[in-house]
């Protein structure tokens, strides 16, 4: 009677739990295991193994994380794949209503320039346009702030602010092959680093966020609100386990991981390239644990930027991601 007494309470939470999942993403092979969760069905299917049957994962491939971060406040989306300062911006602003699941990536992000004078950021003058996936936010915006105030005092850490315009990446890989476009530099990732430096004339690697960072940093998350989170606590593991496995395919298939993410994303970049860019250093940085993550807020906390101070990368990930090794 008690086991029966279990299963009833047990069901009807479960049955209140969301049937179609709508989940947003960002173009890029970082985001390499939202296409193989989407092709294979990964969250479909270890919901199901959960108890779960018949959950539906809608994806959603957004140009930046300020669109995606829209979607997810507006109800748009359930759940964000993108990056670590949208994460910590809406933990912050929301006081806790929106926390990480579980990173997926943290590839080395690289500042392309193809003018010629510029070979370190000292070299940006005020005319010099950087592109960047959303100001002052995204990712990439504040690895920039970090190197600024590494290099010129913690003061300066927003030098560079004003040199940087919002361009969705595939549109700043165009930017960067027009030679008359004014845009001359291109905070990218992969595989975007490796197409302007194979096509683009003169094009050079400025700066890395390895170099900043000190190691790696993850470049995207799962993430959602707390209320979708408490709601939803199957579909949060179901995206857990689907991560961990596009992450041991990846790794042990990454021909047919590849081949995915053409299918998927519609990339016509030859597989043999993309293969032998998966090759470099950093490029196999598939984990579920934050990387790099701490950092980022000490410098977000400092420049005022969040309100609140995290005590560990715990504070803004779900309790159900805490016993990852994270930093």
């Amino acid at each position: 009677m008690a086991a029966i007494g279990l299963l009833g309470s047990v069901l009807p939470a479960q049955a209140q739990q969301k049937s179609e999942v709508a989940v947003s993403r960002q173009p890029g092979i970082l985001y390499m295991p939202t296409h193989i969760i989407e092709k294979q069905k990964l969250i479909e299917k270890h919901a199901a193994r959960l108890g779960l049957p018949n959950v539906a994962a809608k994806w959603v491939t957004l140009s930046g994380g300020g669109a995606q971060t829209d979607a997810l406040l507006a109800g748009g989306v359930d759940i964000l794949c993108t990056g670590t300062g949208n994460l910590l911006l809406l933990w912050d602003r929301t006081k806790g209503g929106v926390k990480g699941i579980v990173a997926t990536s943290a590839q080395p992000m690289s500042l392309i320039s193809r003018d010629a004078n510029i070979k370190s950021i000292k070299d940006f003058g005020p005319g010099d346009r950087i592109a960047v996936p959303t100001v002052k936010v995204s990712t990439q915006a504040i690895v920039l702030q970090i190197a600024a105030a590494k290099l010129y005092g913690d003061d300066q850490w927003s030098k560079f602010d004003s040199n940087t315009v919002q361009l969705g990446h595939p549109d700043a890989v165009a930017a960067m092959s027009n030679p008359t476009h004014e845009i001359h530099s291109h905070f990218t990732i992969p595989p975007y680093t490796f197409v302007e430096m194979k096509n683009v004339p003169g094009a050079h690697v400025v700066l890395t966020s390895t170099e900043v960072m000190g190691g790696p940093l993850s470049q995207a998350q799962f993430f959602t609100t707390t209320k979708f989170a408490d709601a939803n606590p199957t579909i949060i593991e179901a995206v857990r386990a689907a991560s961990k496995e596009a992450h041991d395919l990846i790794r042990s298939d990454t021909r047919t991981a590849v081949d995915i993410y053409k299918e998927v994303t519609g990339d016509k970049t030859g597989a043999e390239d993309l293969l032998a860019w998966l090759k470099e250093p950093g490029m196999m940085e598939w984990n579920l644990q934050p990387q790099g993550t701490m950092k980022f807020a000490d410098h977000l906390y400092k420049v005022g930027t969040l309100k609140t101070r995290p005590k560990a990368w715990t504070d803004y990930y779900l309790p159900s991601s805490a016993d990852l090794d994270g930093n």
